[in-house]
């Protein structure tokens, strides 16, 4: 018997994800290098699926701009310039904000701020702890990405997630995309902190209804990256703590 037209689909989309998903692993992993071209035959053998997921995973990674789609066909890794790191994490906390105020204005519903606020008893958990191991951080990230995404839904508008989804795939921009920046250093946990502190006070904004203080709490959160990103890009150690940071083109070195 054969399987349904249903099932198919399902099969389809499924395959289509783990393909998008392993791609964007190799591409963030530094595993395929800024400008080289993606051949299709060579990932249909590495990822195991066939090529109608992979052309759907390629135009999907292109769509969130991991790739530059080329004029006669086929696509290679983009790079990225220090300037459009930081335009990422700008206009990530712009959408943020815009997602607290109407959070507020519009009223949160009860469950979203009780489980928003689990997840920030979870990280004071987690930094309470006076040094950050990796299990901690990785614990740390989990709930973060948790946060976010519950701030997101409590905007109570699809095209406001839709594009916070989108603008957060691409690695800089991620909430979690510089916590490890500082590894295991003191100051990497005061960062986390003042993170922290940031969280509760959206939380608190956002419950009592105050748009303009929840959006501006919000955007300023997100300058807590853009100090971890100078931060980084002055410091070859800590560089490559950044996820897709061999995508990053660097600015020539001075003569």
């Amino acid at each position: 018997m054969s399987a349904s037209p249903e099932a198919d689909d399902a099969a389809g989309v499924s395959q289509t994800v783990k393909a998008q998903l392993r791609l964007r692993e190799l591409i963030v992993g530094g595993e395929l290098a800024p400008g080289q071209r993606i051949a299709e035959l060579a990932l249909v053998e590495r990822l195991g699926v066939s090529r109608t997921p992979i052309r759907a995973a390629l135009s999907k990674l292109s769509e969130e701009g991991l790739l530059d789609a080329l004029p006669g066909g086929g696509y290679v890794v983009k790079d990225f310039s220090e300037e459009d790191i930081h335009d990422a994490i700008e206009l990530r906390g712009t959408l943020e904000g815009l997602a607290a105020r109407l959070a507020a204005e519009r009223g949160a519903a009860s469950v979203l701020l009780a489980e928003a606020r689990e997840c920030l008893d979870g990280i004071d958990e987690v930094l309470a702890a006076p040094a950050l191991d990796e299990a901690a951080f990785s614990a740390y990230a989990e709930l973060n990405a948790r946060w976010h995404d519950l701030l997101a839904e409590m905007a109570g508008s699809e095209l406001v997630r839709r594009q916070l989804e989108r603008v957060k795939t691409l690695p800089f921009a991620s909430p979690n995309g510089f916590v490890r920046v500082g590894g295991d250093q003191p100051r990497s946990r005061d960062s986390l902190l003042v993170a922290q502190a940031q969280h509760r006070a959206v939380i608190d904004a956002i419950a009592r209804r105050e748009g303009a203080r929840a959006e501006a709490l919000m955007r300023e959160h997100a300058r807590i990256a853009q100090q971890n990103l100078r931060d980084a890009l002055q410091s070859h150690r800590t560089l490559h703590r950044i996820p897709g940071a061999s995508l990053l083109r660097r600015r020539a070195a001075a003569r």
